[in-house]
């Protein structure tokens, strides 16, 4: 009889893949040297990281289906092969002077390790806690927003002692060996492999009772409205994110300075707002969570308009940034419980081209609008109507579930 595999093993694997490509993250810690070292401009250099999120997004639709197909383990490899090349590729378009290599490497090849990097976990941690989804993917997910806070002290360190080139051959080499190990350890729960307690527990948080393929999941209403939702979640969060320094200052009467201290804060909460959103999603439910996450996204939002208090703004940033983080660790749980964990790595791969998409709309709708009129007042209005058409839907598909549970009852 084969060994029963602990559950938690698999859990912090997967948490140290995720600190591993979540070291993406720190992309800004680069940008200044590189621009020094070989002459291009800050916002052509900025590009590479747009890019590797947009293939990110992108890449992860047809990972998930893989991580289905040919289990974690493969795709974790494929990863750890993908993200550690790109950078290491990095390196060398640093040390060559080729910026179409830099986005070849970092760009496209790192991209494509992101996106198979961050499905692979996730689908078959739910798997292996089916009665604590939202703890499980939240622990997974908040290795990836921690990340560039572990990331940045690293590379600054790094760069002073072998250079900006040998940096990231350095981080390649490390990345590659280190989820590959990781990689091995993620694994799908064998039949029968969780106790019956466990097994039953899982029943209860269902919201439909069903196992759908990631075809049929494509087609239902309930997709489209979750992607919808997790769309203007990441636009309003990724938007502030991209521009919380300049905004703080422009708005309030913070120094650059505590700006600066402001940014590594708001760091802390997006990645243990992953983390308390989704376990409170465990006693909540998912539904009414995503609707309570809107909700302070709006009150904080207004907060943001209104007050001018540099303690205060700080604060409101920060609570839309646990928000931000918590799209990210409760959305996976959410399509368990939806459409439950058959194909749940290729439905949760198609549902992140949403991230795919915002990454591009909403650091331009802050930087174009900023650009013509001048101020951010007009974008911060725009996210409180987004928002607020968001709210409505997850208020609205969150009694479409009481709805079929009491007919089904009935």
């Amino acid at each position: 009889m084969a060994k029963t595999r602990n559950r938690y093993g698999v859990a912090i694997a997967g948490v140290i893949l995720h600190l591993m490509i979540g070291g993406v993250y720190a992309w800004s810690v680069f940008t200044k040297p590189i621009s020094a070292y070989t002459g291009w401009k800050e916002t052509s250099v900025s590009f590479a990281f747009s890019l590797a999120i947009f293939f990110l997004g992108m890449s992860a639709a047809f990972m998930g289906r893989l991580v289905e197909k040919f289990g974690p383990t493969v795709t974790g490899t494929i990863s750890s092969i993908c993200y550690g090349s790109g950078i290491a590729l990095t390196g060398l378009a640093i040390q060559s002077h080729h910026l179409w290599l830099l986005y070849l490497a970092y760009g496209v090849i790192g991209g494509l390790g992101l996106g198979s990097g961050y499905v692979t976990p996730v689908s078959t941690i739910v798997r292996w806690f089916p009665d604590k989804r939202g703890l499980a993917t939240g622990l997974a997910i908040m290795g990836f927003g921690f990340a560039a806070m572990l990331t940045g002290p690293v590379a600054q360190h790094l760069m002073a002692f072998v250079g900006i080139a040998n940096t990231f051959y350095v981080l390649g080499a490390f990345y590659f060996v280190v989820m590959i190990v990781a990689a091995q350890f993620i694994k799908k729960p064998r039949p029968h492999e969780l106790p019956q307690a466990i097994a039953e527990n899982a029943q209860r948080v269902s919201l439909t009772n069903q196992e759908l393929t990631a075809n049929q999941a494509l087609k239902t209403r309930t997709f489209a409205f979750l992607w919808f939702m997790f769309f203007i979640n990441i636009t309003t969060g990724i938007g502030l994110v991209s521009a919380a320094s300049p905004m703080a200052q422009n708005i309030t009467t913070m120094t650059a300075s505590a700006a600066a201290v402001m940014v590594g804060i708001i760091g802390l909460f997006n990645g243990f707002g992953r983390l308390a959103w989704a376990t409170l999603s465990d006693f909540i439910g998912r539904p009414l969570t995503y609707s309570l996450i809107f909700v302070l996204d709006i009150l904080m939002l207004f907060v943001l308009l209104f007050f001018k208090t540099p303690f205060i703004f700080a604060l409101a940033l920060c609570l839309l940034m646990s928000c931000y983080g918590a799209g990210f660790s409760v959305i996976p749980a959410y399509l368990g419980d939806v459409f439950g964990t058959k194909e749940l790595g290729a439905i949760h791969g198609y549902i992140l081209t949403a991230w795919a998409a915002a990454g591009m709309v909403g650091p331009i709708l802050l930087s174009y609008t900023h650009q013509v009129l001048h101020n951010y007042y007009v974008t911060l209005i725009v996210f409180v109507i987004i928002d607020a058409l968001a709210m409505i839907v997850s208020v609205w598909i969150q009694r479409d579930f009481v709805t079929r549970r009491e007919t089904k009852a009935a």
